[in-house]
């Protein structure tokens, strides 16, 4: 393949080839529309599409990084830092509980995950250091919403009619993993999933991109430029994340919306408050009690057998990590249908990778978003400063998603997840070329 990284361009460029960017935006198309049930036709095991994209970006990475000529930044990044740490903890992990005591079956399951972790961290990598100028930073997180605003759409369809547009759907060289329901229910309402695996996973992507859209929302309209298109996005994201009827998502988007609100400008707090309450209006006009089903999930949480189910486990969980503290049992091990779910990716990681694990996840993330408020901090350009602060705020409903459920065990999330790390450091490096990865 000739493709390469293109080296960074000031301004508006005439003509580019295809670089990280264009990468990285595929990955999200393929990532977010092809079904998370469809997998690669004809691998031992289950790989989807978008993984397959993954393995390749290790490739085109480690390639670009041999030569000085391919655009790959070079040099010291922190985020880059991160990922190396993640992964060096991981294959530690996996080290130690493949010579030590892993049975054939958990091997062939830390195979197959392991797998898929180089994926993530391959797009990590390419996002990080393929990723150059600001235009092509805005090219993938502009892809990002446009793709959100379609699994809006798409759960929006099976919530209000109760169809599932994408069942029928087949790509060439493809199977289907499992017939996993694309509409589930609770209380009497539809909990749609879109083309991910479950309601959950669709509402923790939503919120995970509904910060980035109502960046490009707000640039647009203080700029003088056409908002409509923008507008439309963050509605359809918005009405995505209710679908789910879900308790992750909203509480990963508080947390996201306690940032951005601190942050924002009075003018803006009002606007986006004025937005909430007509959106809520809408989605109680539109659909029903659907509304008042999301709060009652925040009822009586002392109660809520959903609640205790989570944190009955936490026993187990205990056991299982004083076993291995350190390095844990190994990733990918913990096997439902064989093993509890514990719905809460740290205390899983824990288990699986140990205590090094955690630190490594926690500092994966964390330092992603200090990089995104760095580049905020450092930067003149009002709008870049609030895209930094728009993307510190999506990382931030990872890292809260993190405690509520399993992440990794479902491939959109942590897809978006790793890429948005990558891209928060690509942010960093356009406000602070010389020592945050730049080219010698």
């Amino acid at each position: 393949m000739s493709t390469v990284l293109a080296p960074p361009v000031v301004g508006r460029a005439a003509t580019r080839g295809a670089d990280g960017a264009t990468f990285s935006a595929l990955f999200v198309v393929i990532l977010m529309i092809v079904p998370a049930r469809l997998i690669l036709r004809g691998l031992p095991f289950a790989l989807t599409p978008a993984e397959a994209v993954g393995l390749f970006a290790v490739v085109w990475w480690f390639c670009a990084h041999l030569t000085n000529t391919l655009g790959a930044a070079k040099g010291f990044s922190p985020v880059r830092t991160a990922i190396y740490l993640y992964a060096v903890a991981y294959l530690a992990s996996y080290a130690q509980a493949a010579v030590a005591y892993l049975e054939p079956r958990q091997l062939e399951l830390a195979d197959h995950i392991g797998v898929i972790a180089l994926a993530l961290v391959g797009i990590a990598l390419v996002a990080c250091d393929g990723v150059r100028g600001r235009d092509r930073i805005d090219l993938v997180l502009k892809t990002a919403v446009v793709a959100g605003a379609i699994l809006g759409v798409i759960g929006g369809i099976q919530f209000l009619f109760s169809r599932d547009i994408t069942a029928d759907l087949t790509i060439p060289g493809t199977r289907v993993r499992g017939e996993a329901p694309a509409i589930l229910e609770r209380n009497g309402l539809n909990r749609a999933a879109a083309t991910t695996s479950h309601p959950i996973e669709f509402g923790v992507v939503c919120s995970m991109i509904l910060p980035i859209a109502l960046h490009y929302a707000f640039a647009a309209r203080e700029a003088g430029r056409p908002v409509l298109r923008w507008v439309v996005c963050c509605a359809l994201i918005a009405a995505g994340l209710v679908f789910s009827a879900s308790r992750s998502p909203v509480l990963g988007l508080a947390a996201a919306g306690l940032l951005l609100l601190s942050h924002w400008p009075a003018r803006r707090r009002v606007q986006a408050l004025i937005a909430l309450v007509v959106f809520l209006a809408v989605v109680r006009l539109t659909a029903p009690g659907l509304v008042g089903a999301i709060a009652g999930l925040f009822d009586n949480l002392g109660n809520d057998d959903s609640i205790r189910y989570r944190t009955a486990d936490y026993t187990i969980a205990l056991e299982a990590i004083w076993q291995h503290p350190l390095l844990g049992r190994g990733h990918g091990t913990w096997y439902p249908p064989y093993d509890v779910v514990f719905d809460n990716q740290y205390l899983l990681t824990a288990v699986e990778g140990g205590l090094l694990g955690v630190a490594t996840l926690v500092g994966l993330l964390g330092t992603a978003i200090w990089a995104a408020l760095k580049a905020r901090r450092l930067s003149t350009d009002q709008t870049t400063r609030d895209l930094g602060l728009s993307l510190a705020a999506s990382l931030l409903v990872t890292l809260v998603g993190c405690a509520t459920f399993d992440l990794n065990a479902f491939e959109t999330t942590s897809g978006i997840a790793f890429l948005f790390v990558g891209l928060a450091g690509a942010l960093l490096r356009t406000v602070r070329p010389r020592d945050a990865g730049a080219l010698p």
